[in-house]
């Protein structure tokens, strides 16, 4: 049985997209010696028998990308990991909770890139911004959730901020079995159910809420 926390065998005739999310798996270890540069990407595809040259089609958008297609090859292992199945017996803060600590497993062969990969971003607050996004949106997919409205946005923003701040804890966490990661994130994700029971007990009433179409129709159709 294939491992999931493992990246995904190349097929013998890759697209660029294939391509780029399996290099996206394989240049954090050449960056930790190399930085996020066009070395790493060229050691990365000798790696997995790729021509250099078409690698490099694959990221056009250059360090940067190659930052993107690492998280993007994060999400998709973490995904293949957490089948339904296996989410639907857990709480939904221990779901969030399995999720980050799964994701920072899968950084963890890769520490050193991980660090010069944050840095490289500090100078990039946009890509840095919308990474963080959809790897919360990632993880809140898999978790289960559904929402569309106000919630779908406010539980992506928190959980991207919880994730940032327990990825920092974690890169400098020297304490044994990364006690202080995992105590910094029981803490963050009592913090958030606590704001979120809050919101359930002072949520209004439905039908007091405005409404833009029931005021059309009530304009539209006055009571007599």
């Amino acid at each position: 049985m294939t491992d999931p926390m493992l990246p995904t065998p190349l097929p013998s005739d890759p697209t660029l997209d294939e391509m780029r999310l399996a290099l996206g798996a394989a240049i954090p270890a050449q960056a930790a010696f190399d930085g996020w540069s066009d070395a790493a990407l060229e050691n990365a595809a000798k790696a997995l028998r790729l021509d250099p040259g078409h690698a490099r089609l694959a990221f056009p958008d250059g360090a940067t990308g190659m930052i993107d297609a690492w998280y993007a090859s994060i999400d998709a292992r973490l995904a293949a990991a957490f089948p339904p199945e296996r989410i639907a017996a857990m709480k939904i803060r221990d779901r969030i909770g399995a999720l980050v600590l799964a994701r920072l497993d899968l950084v963890r062969p890769d520490k050193q890139a991980a660090r010069t990969a944050l840095a490289l971003l500090a100078r990039h607050p946009l890509q840095a911004t919308r990474l963080g996004w959809r790897a919360a949106d990632a993880m809140w997919r898999i978790a289960g959730d559904t929402a569309t409205d106000l919630n779908h946005y406010t539980k992506r923003l928190t959980l991207a901020a919880v994730y940032g701040s327990t990825l920092l804890v974690w890169l400098d966490d020297d304490s044994d079995g990364e006690a202080d990661t995992r105590g910094f994130l029981d803490r963050r994700l009592a913090d958030v159910m606590r704001i979120e029971k809050l919101k359930a007990q002072v949520r209004p009433d439905p039908e007091r809420q405005f409404s833009l179409t029931r005021l059309l129709g009530r304009l539209r159709y006055p009571a007599s």
